[in-house]
């Protein structure tokens, strides 16, 4: 079998990784103005970088919302279009080496995919996500750069705008330790707060979200799952690693951030060809 090119075509940003012989080869990303522009740049920056000819490539696979603008074959390659949810539960299997589990896919919203063996279900989705950010960063913060977020973030303290347990109990409520959110951004009515703190709580606020959300888009499934894979752009901030496993300890769950998160859209779309 020769080389499959996965795909993932977002509004500006496009994802690209090869897979050949089951192995995944060279992921990357390239950012433009528009789908089409960031697609035939990624596919372009691929194969130069990779020193690949076209003739090396067997199969285009695309997916993601800039996908159904595409009406023809890339360089005149055979070209398959895949669901994306498919991809999604595709690519997180394999990469988390699970075979039951929730997908929470955390693009500019959010998507919860089953996976259960073959049976991979769209579970339905949060208009949330790095989209929220974004917005509410502009207009809070005066930033449209995540990074300048996370920046201000690392800087500033959740805790000085979200209203917690411990505010209002002098102890544990059953199920629910000191330390857990009772408000997000309950606490801002009566304390003044940084920007610094704000960018805190505004992470913080989106990522408790998605996580409390994963939870319940399977808790009156057939079979409660356990393992929540987390792919998208927004495993990259270091949030992640306070945030989620607060919740594994809440509800007795377990998320896990696979080595090719950002690219398991693109993977799954890879891993969808059959020859």
């Amino acid at each position: 079998m020769g080389l499959i090119l996965g795909i993932d075509v977002g509004s500006t940003t496009t994802k690209i990784v090869g897979l050949e012989n089951g192995a995944i080869k060279s992921p990357m990303f390239i950012t433009a103005t528009d789908p089409i522009t960031s697609l035939f740049g990624a596919f372009g920056k691929y194969i130069y970088d990779n020193n690949i000819s076209l003739d090396d490539i067997e199969h285009v696979m695309i997916t993601g919302v800039g996908a159904s603008r595409v009406s023809t074959p890339i360089y005149g390659l055979p070209t398959t279009k895949v669901d994306e949810f498919l991809a999604d539960g595709l690519g997180a299997r394999f990469d988390s080496n699970l075979d039951r589990l929730v997908v929470v896919s955390m693009g500019t919203g959010t998507t919860f995919v089953r996976v259960d063996g073959d049976n991979i279900k769209h579970l339905g989705g949060i208009s949330m996500g790095g989209g929220t950010l974004q917005g509410l960063a502009h207009l809070l913060l005066n930033t449209n750069r995540i990074e300048d977020v996370v920046e201000m973030a690392e800087e500033g303290s959740s805790a000085k705008c979200n209203l917690l347990i411990g505010d209002i109990c002098d102890n544990d409520i059953e199920g629910l330790p000191m330390h857990v959110t009772a408000s997000l951004f309950g606490k801002v009515r009566n304390k003044p707060v940084s920007n610094n703190d704000v960018a805190s709580g505004l992470i913080h606020m989106i990522l408790e979200t998605i996580g409390c959300c994963a939870y319940m888009s399977q808790i009156n499934g057939e079979g409660g799952i356990n393992d929540f894979v987390l792919i998208g752009n927004m495993t990259r901030l270091p949030q992640c690693h306070q945030v989620f496993p607060t919740i594994e300890d809440l509800y007795g769950i377990k998320f896990i951030i696979p080595a090719h998160a950002e690219y398991c859209t693109a993977l799954g779309a890879a891993l969808a060809y059959k020859k």
